[in-house]
């Protein structure tokens, strides 16, 4: 059985793709005349860390210590960056301020508690080689601090292969757990990582298969976990939960907590955040990803992307 009050020993390492989540929300009570489209009277707006700052929002709210390490532009949504992460307690140092490589921002309209329209304003771009050199001495320099290294790729250039190379071969040299959550297509990148997480569409996209069935979903595991020479997967599934993979093991299914889903933006961030913490905390693989399937159960009942507090796990896992 996992303490959760043990979560708040574990410091974590999150390195990933830093953005900006604004939220504008108001009602709507007419169609445009100009195109058949809502007119959303805006009430109020909000802004939270979005991206790999999910994962840290999530890891906040279980009191573990976070160090991030990311990019961020030299615009408004870059110092937002350095102002959310500030308010949350976390050191700066590890973030590296690109002026080429503007910091996202997501804008989602949000009108009688439903999105009704998302805008994504961005560049892809690869880091260039100083940036990469910089990340990595900064890496060496915080991974003797560390129990746990997520790394939250949003595939906006931050995670290159090299970066994500020498990040494993930093993990397995010092022990310590590493998780990946991809959005690149190209698996390869995150060979010998403990554990990948990719949901059913992401497995799909990346083996090339139509994953229709079970059988069709337990193949292409098996084909991840040799291209990517894994000894640990989850593939996450929506409503109908997630499958485990290891080595040398049946696949193993756990079936969604979730009551009601209102909004599943950010349910991987927390997947990947509380399996991270029952790991490093010692417990087992598939304990691990029952905790991590309850909370992820947890945020999906709310409108944005969310976290789950303390006392929602608590009264979850005594259900």
């Amino acid at each position: 059985m996992i303490n959760i009050d043990d979560f708040k020993n574990v410091t974590a390492l999150v390195i990933g793709d830093l953005m900006i989540d604004e939220y504008l929300w108001g009602s709507v009570d007419r169609i445009s005349p100009e195109a058949p489209v809502p007119v959303v009277c805006v009430e109020k707006q909000s802004h939270t860390l979005g991206g790999a700052g999910n994962v840290i929002n999530n890891l906040v709210a279980m009191e573990a210590k976070v160090l991030a390490i990311g990019t961020a532009g030299t615009g408004k949504a870059g110092q937002m960056i350095f102002e959310k992460l500030e308010s949350l307690g976390i050191e700066t140092d590890g973030i590296v301020s690109e002026p080429q490589r503007p910091t996202t921002r997501k804008t989602r309209v949000i009108a009688s508690n439903q999105q009704v329209l998302r805008i994504d304003r961005e560049i892809k771009r690869n880091i260039n080689a100083d940036t990469l050199e910089r990340l990595v001495k900064i890496i060496k320099d915080k991974i003797l601090q560390v129990n746990l290294i997520i790394l939250s790729d949003y595939d906006k250039g931050l995670l290159t292969k090299d970066l994500v190379a020498q990040t494993v071969k930093l993990a397995k040299k010092h022990k310590v757990i590493i998780l990946a959550d991809p959005k690149s297509l190209d698996f390869s990148k995150y060979e010998q990582v403990s554990i990948l997480t990719p949901n059913k569409k992401e497995a799909s996209l990346a083996t090339n298969m139509d994953i229709k069935s079970e059988k069709d979903l337990f193949a292409a595991g098996y084909k991840i976990m040799d291209q990517v020479k894994l000894e640990r997967l989850i593939i996450t599934c929506g409503k109908d939960g997630m499958v485990l993979f290891e080595k040398g093991k049946d696949p193993y299914t756990i079936e969604s907590k979730a009551r009601q889903i209102f909004d599943v933006s950010g349910a991987g961030d927390t997947v990947i955040s509380f399996l991270g913490l029952g790991l490093a905390i010692g417990a087992s693989f598939k304990d691990s990803a029952k905790i991590a399937n309850t909370a992820a159960g947890i945020v999906v009942a709310k409108i944005g992307t969310a976290t789950a507090s303390i006392d929602e796990l608590r009264e979850a896992l005594s259900d």
